[in-house]
């Protein structure tokens, strides 16, 4: 694919999904032997990574979420918890950043986090590879163009092919994200699903802090070319506010 600044026009023609014997049949079985291989396999590491949840976070071991899958169905989402269940005196969560501790921030890091995902893979909610699923809030969010990333199982990855590894705000937008997830659904293969696989074991050395800052704007329809931080973005608003009251007390003074 094309480097982050070719990708910064927001397309609207509509997709054409790939539709092959691999996509319709190989690729779900590949799934359930994979997942089931693996979840075999890790299962010692799945332990002990329950255990240390009880230590770190106590109950409950497993956060789940409700996200969309296929077409826009909704199913739960299994992950390890990476954040604690703290609350203010009325009740609210702390922000996310504060309720993440620093064994969530390696879980997140080394995506050790997503390891129950496998067992969304085994049940037929996920795929191996695939667009990765986002919150429900953002169905309605969508572009015709974007919507079409519901055409296949969602996965525990999807990159761009081509481009940085570094993930930030600023080299992997939303805009950037989605259009991989397009990307994906118009050339699904067995070779495509591959690479992934491999990009995925690349990048998990890369040292992305992307997954646990949790400092990522919210997707609200308008900001695919969004490349600020959260934290940016509340500092810009912040100023703004400040040089508008001194305008306005200049003004004041003046009449």
């Amino acid at each position: 694919m094309a480097e982050n600044t070719a990708q910064q026009e927001i397309r609207t023609d509509i997709p054409h999904p790939k539709d092959t014997l691999y996509t319709r049949c190989i690729k779900r079985v590949l799934d359930i032997l994979l997942s089931g291989i693996a979840i075999l396999v890790l299962s010692p590491v799945l332990l002990i990574l329950m255990l240390l949840e009880l230590i770190f976070h106590g109950r409950p071991i497993f956060y789940m979420d409700k996200r969309p899958g296929k077409d826009g169905k909704i199913f739960e989402m299994y992950k390890f918890r990476s954040m604690l269940n703290e609350t203010e005196r009325d009740g609210k969560h702390l922000t996310p950043a504060e309720r993440i501790t620093p064994f969530g921030r390696f879980l997140r890091r080394t995506s050790l986090d997503e390891l129950p995902g496998l067992f969304n893979v085994f049940n037929g909610t996920m795929s191996v590879i695939g667009p990765r699923p986002l919150m429900v809030d953002y169905l309605p969010l969508y572009n015709e163009r974007h919507r079409y990333r519901h055409c296949v199982r969602p996965g525990l990855a999807c990159w761009r092919i081509g481009g940085t590894d570094k993930l930030t705000s600023a080299t992997w937008t939303w805009n950037d994200q989605f259009e991989s997830d397009i990307y994906y659904v118009e050339h699904v293969s067995f070779l495509l699903d591959a690479e992934m696989v491999l990009k995925t074991f690349k990048i998990l050395f890369s040292r992305s802090e992307m997954r646990t800052n949790s400092n990522r704007v919210k997707f609200d329809g308008k900001n695919l070319l969004e490349t600020r931080t959260k934290k940016q973005i509340l500092a810009d608003e912040a100023r703004k506010a400040e040089e508008l009251k001194e305008k306005e007390e200049q003004k004041e003074q003046e009449s």
